[in-house]
């Protein structure tokens, strides 16, 4: 099920996308139509996104070998969620977190970190490249989201995939969103292990999102929940993400 749901939506998107032109600029909300309305993205950054799909939707990222590893691996972001509830989880050695995945699927589910741990894995090692100017290698262990998701069965008006995460800025929860193409790339994936050991508090335990072919910002860390959604209008500002909204970022950051 996994290929045959990447290879519709690739169809759905770029069907869009062939639609769009290249004269964007400005950050206006995504439409439900999959077209991101009349300017959400720059020029170079509507090029980046079709370049990649232009590519292909399976196109890998570079994997590393082991004696490739990074000695040390900054944090990106928030290093240790504020909220009281998270701390608790975190003291519990999060046997009682739960992660929610609603919206639009036809089965909604939640699942422990055992269950998403019992599932089959995949590790890769891969540069993480954040926007700052920095770059890491590290070895990522987890589930496939693809695989997680088919369990909730998207609905077929389901376009992008939200990630609402416990870390906050200021009075605003961290959340970052992709489209369906990425989230069933076989190295998108929802980590719960880094560099052969427990995912630490720094680098987003429970779970991180690992999104390979995008700058790390898009990586959402301490994730919660996730949400099928046909549109971002109405989710933050409605430009798809925390740092698109307060700072400009690209809402596609392929790498």
């Amino acid at each position: 099920m996994m290929s045959g749901m990447i290879t519709r939506r690739a169809l759905l998107t770029g069907g869009a996308a062939a639609g769009g032109g290249l004269a964007l600029s400005g950050c206006a909300p995504i439409t439900a139509d999959g077209n991101f309305g009349d300017t959400i993205l720059e020029t170079g950054n509507w090029l980046s996104y079709r370049v990649h799909r232009l590519i292909g939707s399976n196109s890998l990222a570079r994997e590393y070998s082991d004696s490739e590893l990074s000695p040390v691996f900054r944090t990106n972001g928030n290093t240790l969620p504020d909220s009281v509830g998270y701390q608790k989880l975190a003291q519990e050695g999060f046997a009682n977190w739960k992660l929610r995945i609603d919206g639009l699927v036809e089965q909604p589910k939640s699942y422990g970190l055992s269950e998403l741990q019992a599932m089959p894995t995949r590790s890769q090692i891969t540069r993480h490249d954040c926007v700052e100017g920095w770059s890491a290698i590290g070895k990522w262990t987890g589930v496939q989201l693809g695989r997680v998701l088919d369990e909730t069965r998207p609905r077929p008006n389901a376009r992008y995939v939200v990630f609402h995460c416990a870390d906050r800025f200021g009075a605003m929860n961290y959340y970052e969103s992709i489209d369906l193409i990425d989230a069933y790339h076989q190295q998108t994936i929802l980590a719960y292990a880094m560099n052969g050991d427990v995912l630490p508090i720094g680098h987003g335990a429970p779970i991180r999102l690992r999104v390979e072919r995008q700058l790390g910002y898009k990586h959402a860390k301490y994730i919660m929940r996730i949400e099928l959604a046909e549109s971002l209008l109405g989710i933050g500002a409605g430009k798809g993400g925390y740092w698109e909204d307060s700072s400009g970022y690209d809402w596609y950051a392929g790498i």
